[in-house]
């Protein structure tokens, strides 16, 4: 599992697996927990390469130690939302921002180098915890989950919307109920996503 700070929640360091929270506290740990429970015949050894602040550029410096060399049979990606926010929280610095067309590429280039190492692809949306589709940040995040999804569809990656999976929280709830600042989830939040995570890998409830 590699990506942002969304990903990596107190990961341990240098690789973030084994006891005490060396998971993290978010995502990556509650999937684990349910893998771990419900298939623990399958021994499934979950890793933690998420790193606060990355965009992709970040990840294709750290692509060689972080990904290939642990030789994952399957990798999950969730990277984008500081490579858009950036844009935002730092509009007079814009050799911080990742254009959506380097961000595509970038990703793009990762994914021919690894997929065919791999048992299995999951990547995930970056997304923006607003309801209003029409908000400048939101709707730059949606044409990064677009080119997410193209990049599933190339890769035969298991594609996981997790905007979709907050706005069907948003009916109900403040986008404040599920992130202070529509970025970084609450528990529950970390919840949603790691349904929606199992839901794309057909995990089995019963």
């Amino acid at each position: 599992m590699i990506g942002d700070s969304i990903t990596d929640c107190d990961r341990a360091r240098p690789v973030g697996e084994g006891l005490f929270d060396a998971l993290g506290k978010g995502y990556v740990s509650l999937v684990d927990g349910l893998l771990t429970a419900r298939y623990p015949d399958h021994r499934i050894r979950m890793v933690n390469m998420g790193v606060s602040g990355n965009t992709v550029r970040d990840l294709h410096t750290r692509w060689q130690t972080d990904v290939l060399e642990l030789k994952p049979d399957w990798l999950s990606i969730c990277i984008g939302i500081n490579d858009v926010w950036r844009y935002f929280h730092s509009p007079n610095q814009p050799e911080w921002h990742v254009s959506l067309d380097e961000y595509a590429q970038t990703l793009d280039e990762l994914l021919r180098a690894t997929r065919p190492s791999l048992n299995g692809l999951i990547l995930m949306t970056p997304y923006f915890i607003e309801p209003n589709r029409t908000e400048p940040m939101r709707t730059m995040m949606d044409q990064y989950g677009a080119a997410v999804r193209q990049l599933a569809e190339k890769y035969q990656a298991l594609f996981v919307d997790t905007q979709a999976a907050f706005d069907a929280a948003l009916t109900d709830l403040h986008p404040m109920a599920l992130a202070w600042d529509r970025v970084h989830p609450t528990h529950a939040g970390h919840m949603i996503l790691a349904r929606s995570f199992l839901k794309a890998i057909e995990y089995e409830w019963q």
